[in-house]
């Protein structure tokens, strides 16, 4: 892999930085309760878990068998249609149905793929859980660390909030203080949507996706 070092990047490309009320939530609609500090712990956990197995058997696996352990699990964690929401902003509101399920769809495999092409080898990394602590508008923060097989640590730092059946998903994550590159691209699916609107969005996405694919089966 191009190392642990390289899950920071992987994890940002699929999550969005939702600190601002306005990207958490219509203020007028009363917020979900915060996640339960164990269960939200277990969602990060158990997502580790596959991450630092997937990475041990990346090279036996190839890119498609990663992918397909990959993929399913990060689905099961994260709330994409929350995230894909956040992402187009009030463009959301002008997307039918249909093209709100592409969306979700694409968002949900180019996660996969990403993890998939960078989690290529096994350094003796692991994960370590430091604790969690509330955050804005119901959700809660899961504080853990990267520690490489040479002792450096790096922070990573997952948000969570429940879904709609109560359960906690990842919402966002936080590498090394920094800020989710996703939120950073927000202009960037703003221009591609007024350029050429949802489609060209997915068009986007499907050739991070093609582009994914290529570099983890080299």
């Amino acid at each position: 892999m191009r190392g642990l070092r390289s899950i920071g990047s992987t994890l940002v490309l699929c999550a969005l930085l939702l600190a601002q009320r306005t990207a958490l939530g219509d203020p007028s609609v009363p917020p979900p309760a915060p996640p339960d500090p164990a269960k939200a712990t277990a969602v990060v956990e158990s997502l580790h878990a596959v991450m630092l197995g997937t990475m041990k058997d990346a090279k036996s696996l190839g890119y498609e068998g990663r992918l397909a352990r990959l993929e399913p699990a990060i689905a099961a964690r994260y709330d994409f249609p929350f995230i894909a929401e956040k992402s187009v902003g009030l463009a959301w509101n002008d997307f039918d149905e249909a093209g709100r399920v592409k969306l979700v769809d694409a968002m949900k495999r180019l996660a996969g793929a990403t993890y998939a092409a960078r989690m290529n080898d096994f350094g003796g990394e692991r994960f370590e859980t430091l604790g969690t602590q509330p955050a804005a508008q119901s959700t809660l923060v899961v504080r853990s660390q990267i520690v490489e097989g040479s002792g450096k640590k790096t922070s990573l730092d997952y948000r969570l909030r429940n879904d709609e059946t109560g359960a906690p998903r990842i919402v966002d994550v936080f590498y090394d203080g920094t800020v989710s590159e996703l939120a950073m691209r927000r202009s960037e699916y703003s221009a591609l949507l007024k350029k050429g609107g949802l489609p060209a969005l997915l068009d986007a996405l499907e050739k991070k996706i093609a582009e994914q694919k290529t570099a983890g089966s080299a």
